[in-house]
């Protein structure tokens, strides 16, 4: 457990290190980032959720086909050369890779590659067998949904045989016998992340940095999730969505955002206390020290938005029974550490139930500046203590990109006013930066593009869109000495090294 004493870090996504074969992953390039993290008088990193991700949704992190499988894209070849699953001439010692940009597909293609090379030499020993029991309630469903996904050429579940979609038991037997070896290969995908992110854990603490993770609220419903546990979501007779998940229009999007996702039957999870996010909980805390909850407030009202809606204008909000769901975490979960990600439209109720639940919220320095700033609870003078103060957000612009092309002609003049700085000053990013980790919030978050100043080619997300992004990708050069020197000097001043 961490009792932090204004800590400060850095946010980054596994694919986005520097190094791998076409995407970051959890070997080397981590490890390596860690001990980057330790000399700079860093001890928070914060990760974006490590679930499988699909080519096909824009190989957003939020956006899986399980709310429990670990992406393969993270494995390390390097660990698997450990191993001895491979041998280090099969890997290419220049790897044909963008060292600019995430390259999912040629990733997946060598990935697999080499998954199915290493799977073919494992021999299952008693940690393989153990990590088989420990996960069974999710692992064996995500086994079989993909294994049958490939089997019908990728095709949605919903339109998959009727007795295969509805999970008829022989029906599922017989089609499990032409699957041939893909479950055990997948099984053995999914142990290797496993234990491969146990090590890096274990790195983290030994060089006391506190790892975060990112859980997101919704499930897709392409999922192995809504396949296997269709009474828990909100489903007509026809298994399609009777609403879908979203958010108002705000900051990011004049129409709101309609994400898609199918939205949980909160009755059905009520009378079995639970259970399944119970366990989705626990297994995230099993991985990180702190686990942010993406649209927290969805756990006390949820935006349902009509299915074949194509905006989330529309949406309705809906109630959850958060008295019960919040009980039934304190019942189970003694010692719960999570982020709560409270921007947007927030309630009293939501407040209440973060305060009530010792959950910190989040600031973002970038929102700071719009409108009067006198109340805004994102400008560094409103922060609390327990806060977990941000620059910005994955789905935020960089600062400079913001600065740059964002902000309207108030803003920018609110931004000088509030600092003292005029255009010609230092640069932005060092400004908000500075803002930011000068403040009393005891956890102080920057993205990595903002140490180095990058415009909007560094920006990880603009919601809304649905291509291009997720694909920044550091060099090696960025984690430099100056920079290094740099954090840990700022890290020094403002009392959070």
């Amino acid at each position: 457990m961490f009792f932090l004493n204004r800590a400060c870090g850095i946010l980054l996504p596994v694919p986005s290190l520097p190094g791998g074969y076409g995407s970051g992953d959890l070997g080397k390039p981590a490890h390596d980032f860690v001990d980057f993290l330790s000399r700079s008088g860093q001890t928070i990193w914060q990760v974006l959720p490590l679930t499988v991700t699909d080519g096909a949704l824009g190989n957003s992190p939020y956006s899986s086909p399980s709310a429990f499988a670990g992406n393969p894209l993270c494995i390390s070849p390097d660990d698997l050369v450990a191993r001895g699953l491979l041998l280090r001439d099969e890997l290419p010692g220049h790897p044909p890779f963008s060292e600019d940009r995430v390259d999912y597909a040629a990733a997946r293609i060598f990935k697999e590659h080499i998954l199915r090379l290493a799977f073919s030499r494992f021999s299952p020993d008693g940690n393989y067998e153990a990590f088989l029991r420990e996960q069974e309630h999710w692992l064996e469903d995500y086994v079989l949904f993909t294994a049958l996904k490939g089997l019908y050429k990728g095709a949605l579940w919903n339109g998959w045989p009727e007795k295969i979609r509805r999970r008829d038991g022989n029906a599922l037997l017989a089609a499990s016998r032409d699957l041939g070896e893909e479950p055990d290969f997948l099984r053995f995908v999914q142990y290797i992340f496993f234990s491969q992110m146990k090590d890096l854990r274990a790195k983290c603490r030994e060089a006391g940095v506190e790892l975060i993770g990112d859980l997101p609220i919704y499930v897709n419903y392409d999922s192995a999730d809504v396949w296997s546990r269709q009474s828990l979501f909100c489903l007509d007779e026809n298994l399609l969505p009777t609403e879908v998940a979203g958010v108002p229009p705000d900051y990011f999007s004049e129409t709101g955002q309609l994400w898609g996702n199918p939205l949980y039957n909160w009755d059905t999870l009520k009378k079995d206390n639970f259970s399944w996010w119970i366990r989705r909980l626990s297994h995230s805390l099993s991985q990180f020290d702190t686990v942010r909850i993406d649209h927290f407030r969805g756990l006390l009202a949820y935006w349902a938005v009509p299915f074949g809606d194509k905006t989330a204008e529309r949406g309705t909000w809906r109630p959850v029974p958060s008295s019960d769901f919040f009980e039934a975490i304190r019942r189970n979960l003694p010692s719960p550490s999570f982020l709560a990600e409270n921007l947007g439209v927030i309630t009293p109720d939501v407040t209440e139930a973060m305060e009530s639940m010792g959950f910190p919220g989040m600031a973002v320095a970038l929102f700071a500046f719009g409108g009067g700033m006198r109340d805004n609870p994102h400008i560094p003078h409103n922060y609390r203590r327990e806060l977990a103060a941000y620059t910005g957000t994955h789905d935020n612009n960089t600062i400079e990109g913001w600065y740059s092309e964002d902000a309207t002609g108030d803003e920018l003049q609110a931004f000088r006013e509030y600092t003292g700085r005029s255009a010609g000053g230092e640069s932005a990013a060092d400004t908000i930066i500075r803002l930011v980790l000068s403040s009393v919030a005891e956890r102080a978050v920057v993205p990595l593009q903002d140490y180095l100043g990058l415009g909007s080619e560094g920006r990880m997300n603009t919601p809304s869109v649905p291509s291009g992004n997720w694909e920044w990708k550091a060099r090696k050069e960025h984690l430099s000495e100056d920079l290094s020197r740099r954090m840990g000097n700022l890290a020094d001043i403002y009392g959070r090294k």
